[in-house]
């Protein structure tokens, strides 16, 4: 197993509270990393064909991407090592801006904490098994569990989207908790004058089966 590791500076954003030259180089003692470098900005267009020219130079076949959350990078990253074909699912992403950086101000403490954190994603990423997408045909019908306020009401906008709906409510009647009000909070309207239509809907709608 050959493991590739980035470690990306985001600017300031994380080179300014964390050696990424020494995690790089703590990274590379570890046994199966092949390859560890730290890059200005991992996520650019230059970043990405770093990853794909040191996987194929390096014949590398398991990334980790040290940098921002997941959340904004994370298929990116996919897409990047797919194309220079390997399993998109052969990445693992440590975290190591708004878990660490941004959190610390402690350049040595931040430093070691983020070596960790990146240990932890390489022996992660070790272990992972390759996956593919596949496709199916679904049942194009939507159970909604409750029949309070919001259910009735997300079963009105699936109905009104033109799918088969199913309601389901353990009591003998819909209206939820909100049925035993008088009035609502903050705007102190009736209750059963906001309520009441709903049910109708509800009730009446030839897409809703309750």
């Amino acid at each position: 197993m050959r493991v590739g590791v980035f470690i990306c500076h985001c600017g300031s954003n994380i080179a300014g509270t964390i050696d990424v030259a020494r995690v790089a180089a703590e990274m590379r003692k570890l046994p199966g990393v092949a390859f560890a470098t730290n890059y200005m900005y991992t996520c650019s267009e230059p970043g990405q064909e770093e990853i794909k020219q040191a996987i194929e130079r390096e014949k590398l076949d398991r990334i980790v991407v040290a940098a921002c959350s997941p959340r904004m990078h994370e298929l990116t990253f996919r897409r990047t090592i797919e194309k220079a074909g390997l399993n998109r699912y052969f990445l693992e992403m440590a975290n190591i801006r708004e878990h660490i950086s941004w959190v610390g101000l402690d350049k040595e403490a931040n430093t070691n904490k983020t070596i960790e954190a990146v240990k932890m994603a390489v022996a992660k990423v070790m272990q992972n098994k390759p996956l593919y997408s596949s496709s199916f045909k679904v049942n194009k019908r939507v159970l909604v569990i409750g029949g309070g306020v919001a259910g009735m009401q997300a079963a009105l906008d699936c109905g009104d989207g033109g799918l088969e709906v199913v309601l389901v409510e353990k009591s003998p009647n819909v209206g939820g908790m909100m049925a035993r009000l008088d009035k609502t909070f903050p705007t102190i309207d009736c209750s059963i004058c906001i309520l009441g239509p709903k049910m109708v809907d509800v009730a009446q709608h030839d897409k809703i089966k309750l």
